[in-house]
């Protein structure tokens, strides 16, 4: 139930402060369910013969950061899965005088606090789409709630798809459960963060797309902190429902060596987004995040020809 009825611990006497602990708790429970899924898969996978060997299993790594907090990195390569992170983090400290220009409220108020969710799978199979989900909740400062110069908060996020080869029916079915999603929390949010999302993920350089695209927001903060961390949640319910079943669909089709070529090639272009564009690998790099764990949405093999 994506950790619905479990408890959170005693209530905070700082109204920020339970804010923070509500949505990290939320993010670590998010992530131990989409794991127990992929795990799922992976464990099924083994009824079909092209998927040979033990099925994988996520290991967990704990790091710390110097400057404040730490996170934990959950990593699966198996045979459905070739490689997959599902990552969690919070982390604080004070942003660079460098970076402070680049986040809201960070001129006046340095201090950050930021805890999340960020997940990256690559699949073995070139007929399963990679995809890509993170949420997150950012406080600057206090948050302003000790006046308009203190800081600002907000959540983002989003998920998107990148099938290796066109898949009308894939496209369709992620689309179509974001939509639903979306429109449950804001009217117009399915149509203003669907467009933010083919914007963002494009490849200037090669004019061209990453993938078919999802939904994509940042700084979402209508003066209703709780609204805005449901239409969260209901992010990460969305995308732990809609991507296995996509998977679980293609699980059976085999591939070519021709297939395997492709995707490799497929995958060049997203590590070329992900190193010159993707602002939660900056936004981890220039606050001292784990190096490892920012950079494991890297596949595990690429190809430029």
């Amino acid at each position: 139930m994506l950790g619905l009825g479990k408890k959170l611990g005693p209530p905070q006497e700082n109204e920020m402060e339970r804010r923070k602990e509500t949505a990290a708790f939320w993010f670590r429970n998010l992530r131990d369910d989409i794991c127990d899924a992929f795990e799922k898969l992976e464990r099924d996978a083994g009824g079909y013969d092209m998927y040979t060997g033990e099925p994988g299993t996520f290991e967990r790594k704990h790091w710390d950061r110097e400057q404040g907090g730490g996170g934990e990195m959950s990593i699966m390569r198996g045979r459905f899965f070739e490689k997959v992170g599902v990552n969690i983090s919070t982390v604080h400290g004070e942003f660079s005088d460098k970076f402070r220009k680049e986040i809201p409220g960070a001129d006046k108020s340095p201090a950050f606090w930021a805890s999340g969710i960020s997940l990256v799978a690559h699949m073995s199979n070139p007929h399963v789409p990679a995809v890509h989900m993170n949420t997150r909740f950012i406080v600057v400062g206090d948050g302003g709630l000790e006046g308009e110069d203190s800081g600002r908060f907000w959540f983002g996020g989003g998920a998107d798809l990148t099938p290796m080869f066109e898949d009308k029916d894939a496209a369709s079915r992620f689309h179509e459960a974001f939509r639903i999603c979306c429109d449950k929390h804001g009217e117009g949010y399915y149509e203003k963060y669907k467009k933010w999302c083919d914007d963002y993920f494009f490849l200037p350089h090669r004019g061209e797309p990453r993938g078919i695209g999802g939904i994509f927001y940042d700084y979402l903060s209508s003066g209703d902190w709780e609204a805005d961390f449901a239409y969260t949640q209901d992010v990460g319910r969305t995308f732990h429902d809609i991507y296995p079943e996509i998977a679980r669909a293609r699980m059976d089709k085999p591939w070519t060596d021709e297939d395997r070529e492709a995707q490799k090639i497929k995958r060049g272009r997203y590590v070329e987004f992900n190193l010159l564009f993707d602002r939660g690998t900056k936004f981890g790099l220039m606050t001292g995040g784990n190096t490892e764990a920012i950079l494991m949405s890297m596949p595990p093999e690429a190809k430029w020809p």
